[in-house]
């Protein structure tokens, strides 16, 4: 019997974009799950098509990803103009085109991808597989192995594992049976010490005092947490700072914000329950930039020049206390 869903047509659809005479890129914004999903679509394009690459674009930083890449062997690089030059097609996994604005640059003939579909933001390309009650894009690859009967070998199935074990965050974050199912089936492959040794990658020491800012700063607006980091060397900063305030108790929602390469980063994190911080995130600050996730987990980038010279915590201030009169505290 099956474990897992049966997608003969699709991987048909799929297998008609390939030909041996194409060379592919595979564009990722660089995460765990971009990161395994987009070494399984090499896989299932090695023997179809005359060369495949994968390229991020951006600067990868987090000791967790660069651990990934290492231990695991993904040969990723960074995607500047003469590498996009070389390829013929182009895959995007674990994204849609308006997720960020180095994406417009690209006629996309495959995407592959978990995040909400945005009305507003309509997704289309020849090949085309967006489903958003997955709780990682690693696991729909992962269905694409097991329907084209391919074992994946032991630093696959490790990538793939720790795709799903980052976006589930450990299955804390919504998840639907096919996450756990492929969840169970990788982990007979994958290697655990491996996988152990990527988990526990997390900080750099220097990243200490971005803790610190953080904590400086750090205000109650409502219910929620804010705060604001300051200048970063990388925005993955503030996804982990963001996450490591997502284990204070009682805190269904709260935004971490800072400045890298002339734009203001921000993360959203919420409880799933309370408000949905993909709409939050769009709301509040789509009209500027670049903004959307999930109900528990969004992001949003804009440009400082359109703050029109206003301080960045100030702007960020304004817009989560917004309505909420005399609720804004320092912690």
């Amino acid at each position: 019997m099956a474990i897992f869903k049966q997608l003969e047509e699709q991987m048909e659809a799929l297998l008609a974009r390939f030909d041996k005479d194409e060379n592919w890129l595979i564009v990722i914004n660089a995460d765990p799950d971009a990161l395994g999903s987009a070494l399984a679509l090499r896989r299932i394009m090695s023997r179809r098509v005359a060369s495949v690459g994968i390229g991020q674009i951006n600067e990868i930083k987090r000791p967790d990803n660069l651990a990934m890449i290492r231990y695991l062997r993904i040969p990723t690089r960074k995607l500047i103009p003469n590498l996009a030059a070389q390829y013929d097609k182009f895959a995007l996994v674990d994204s849609q085109p308006h997720h960020n604005p180095e994406f417009q640059d690209f006629d996309f003939d495959i995407i592959i991808d978990h995040h909400p579909i945005l009305d507003e933001h309509p997704t289309q390309a020849p090949f085309l597989d967006i489903r958003p009650k997955y709780g990682a894009t690693c696991t729909m690859l992962t269905e694409y192995l097991y329907n084209l009967k391919i074992r994946p070998a032991k630093l696959l199935a490790t990538a793939l594992l720790y795709g799903i074990k980052s976006d589930t965050r450990s299955f804390e974050r919504k998840f639907i049976d096919p996450d756990v199912t492929a969840f169970k089936w990788l982990n007979k492959f994958a290697d655990t010490k491996l996988l152990n040794r990527i988990s526990n990658s997390e900080f750099h020491l220097d990243w200490m005092r971005y803790f610190s800012r953080a904590f400086y700063n750090l205000r109650r607006i409502g219910q929620g947490l804010f705060a604001h980091a300051g200048n970063v060397e990388n925005p993955d900063i503030l996804v982990i700072v963001a996450d490591f305030f997502t284990r204070v108790h009682g805190v269904p929602w709260l935004v971490v914000s800072g400045v890298y390469n002339d734009k203001l980063v921000v993360i959203f994190r919420g409880d799933g329950l309370r408000r949905d911080m993909g709409k939050y995130a769009s709301t509040l600050l789509g009209d500027l930039g670049s903004a959307g996730g999930h109900k528990g987990a969004a992001r949003a980038e804009v440009d400082i020049e359109a703050l029109e010279g206003e301080d960045p915590e100030i702007f960020m201030l304004k817009k989560l206390g917004k309505g909420k009169r005399g609720v804004i505290k320092r912690i």
